[in-house]
């Protein structure tokens, strides 16, 4: 069943076609909302409210429009809300084995390139922006998204999505650069 199907499925009250969209989409949702929050528990969270979020205001969700990329939108919003609503920065540094074993799962070919050491130092490296900082290097990145799609998804001018990536992209060269140095 495609996603298409799916939402039709759960537009007249079909439950189960919300696991295929689960099924399909939860890894890589969870993923994303880890690389932003750094909290696996909260990311698992994030994601299952963004599902329930979507089931609950499924009759709203405009058919023609592709559902990936509405669901991993509103996989950062939200976790950029939950790294907020915690008010905390989170270090990798005690955490870096969990870090790992989420980021082993994944199937992208970026991840099976790139070594362990350069994906601690990554990690690291974006564990230190702030979430705004990091969500927009995600969805630049990683979802692939425009400037200006990052604008709608995140509700900010253009200007200070450019603002925000260029903030983020000099101080992640600085990060890195300090990291190789310090070897």
């Amino acid at each position: 069943m495609d996603d298409v199907q799916a939402i039709r499925r759960l537009k007249r009250g079909e439950i189960g076609a919300l696991e295929t969209l689960v099924l399909r989409y939860q890894e890589k949702a969870i993923r994303i909302a880890f690389l932003i929050t750094h909290d696996e528990p909260l990311a698992k969270d994030v994601v299952q409210a963004t599902f329930l979020q979507v089931y609950r205001r499924i009759e709203q969700f405009d058919e023609t429009c592709a559902f990936e990329p509405y669901f991993l939108r509103s996989v950062v919003n939200a976790s950029i809300n939950a790294v907020k609503a915690t008010a905390k920065q989170i270090s990798l540094d005690d955490d870096l084995s969990q870090v790992e074993s989420v980021l082993s799962q994944a199937s992208s070919a970026e991840t099976e390139v790139v070594s362990r050491q350069f994906r601690a130092e990554i990690l690291s490296a974006l564990s230190k922006l702030h979430p705004r900082q990091r969500a927009v290097v995600i969805q630049r990145y990683y979802l692939e998204m425009s400037e200006k799609e990052m604008s709608a998804a995140l509700d900010i001018p253009a200007g200070t999505v450019k603002w925000l990536l260029n903030e983020a992209r000099t101080k992640l060269r600085g990060l890195l650069g300090a990291e190789r140095r310090a070897k």
